[in-house]
């Protein structure tokens, strides 16, 4: 290694002068003297560079702190705000199918049909009952055979049997109706009036059906959920609980419901995303609009200002969509300045800063 050779400011100008001295008899020694003058500051600017460059490379390679004067600001068009801590209802997502209500008006009208048969065996079955007692009150006077009392008791009997076979026909239908689509839903479908299902019919009105995993529970509280077909949280819009359905996905083994939903950008078979209140559940945290947090390698971040000119680019490890835009669950704390208007151009302008400028 390099013996470093480090000479006084004295001496270097004693040196100097004598190198500067006009006289040919020091020539040589002036030459010499000029020699070692430089290799000395040579070697000690090459050790302050490498002890330099061990405290650069001790340093992070990239700020996260960003210094902006106010004009600067302004033209950016920044805008923050004064967070706050909230308790916030938890939900958990799910993804939801609207479904066709046809199958359940051919139980309607299979309903309906047995309903009116049943009718007529009924009155078939009271005429038969009329038509025995009298021919027993025949029987009696000694006006007709004991045949013809037999007969007409006959065709009662047959005519029971038909009114009891259609009374199980219509218990077999509404408990197939229960069984597949719920106790709520199938008395809506059955009734004897239409007007409640004129929705379905024209269309306004639509049924959706999810399916929990298996791990998750409604809540009995529960009543109207959270709908939106492109997974955007703050456009969703409600659904109202109609019924807890009998059916079992194989591949989904958790519980399934069905709700009722008034939008006409649905279609049959369309999948949606749905949000379901946990209302055992709320988490404290921070919310921010959506133009307050930022993506960048695969991480989200806020800008903090800690103070008029000063800005920290802040990692954000845990948050959760919500209707407002985003609830920070860590990563903020209570009285920060956060920028929820020009984020972008603040990492724009971060990014730009740490590229070098070539010569």
């Amino acid at each position: 290694m390099a013996k470093v050779i480090r000479l006084n400011r004295n001496k270097r100008r004693q040196l100097l002068a004598d190198y500067l001295e006009p006289a040919e008899e020091v020539s040589i020694r002036r030459f010499t003297v000029a020699i070692v003058f430089l290799f000395s500051f040579l070697v000690t600017a090459y050790a302050d560079d490498d002890e330099s460059a061990k405290s650069v490379q001790q340093q992070p390679r990239f700020s996260s702190i960003l210094v902006m004067d106010e004009n600067a600001q302004a033209s950016l068009g920044l805008k923050t705000i004064v967070v706050s801590s909230v308790r916030h209802q938890a939900e958990f997502e799910v993804v939801g199918k609207v479904v066709s209500f046809e199958p359940l008006l051919a139980l309607r009208e299979r309903y309906l049909v047995a309903q009116a048969e049943l009718s007529g065996a009924k009155a078939r079955l009271k005429q038969a009952g009329q038509n025995l007692d009298r021919q027993k009150g025949l029987f009696q006077n000694g006006v007709v055979a004991k045949r013809f009392l037999l007969d007409q008791e006959t065709q009662a009997l047959s005519d029971q049997a038909i009114v009891d076979a259609g009374q199980v026909r219509l218990m077999k239908i509404m408990n197939e109706a229960r069984l597949l689509w719920g106790s709520e839903l199938a008395k809506l479908a059955l009734m004897p009036q239409a007007q409640k299902l004129e929705g379905f019919l024209s269309g306004q009105q639509k049924l959706l059906q999810i399916i929990l995993p298996s791990n998750k529970q409604l809540d009995d509280k529960v009543d109207t959920i959270a709908v939106e077909p492109n997974g955007n949280r703050s456009q969703a819009y409600p659904a109202k609980l109609l019924s807890r359905s009998g059916q079992v996905d194989n591949s989904l083994p958790g519980e399934s419901y069905f709700f009722l939903i008034s939008e006409d950008r649905l279609r049959i078979g369309m999948k949606v995303t749905v949000w379901i209140p946990e209302r055992s559940k709320k988490v404290s945290g921070i919310i921010v609009p959506e133009s307050a947090l930022i993506w960048y390698m695969d991480q989200e971040y806020v800008y903090i200002k800690s103070s008029s000119v000063k800005f920290t680019r802040r990692t954000i490890k845990s948050f959760l969509k919500i209707p407002e835009g985003y609830l920070i669950v860590e990563g903020l704390a209570e009285g920060e300045e956060v920028v929820i208007t020009g984020a972008q151009m603040l990492l724009s302008t971060e990014l730009r800063g740490q590229i070098p400028e070539e010569d």
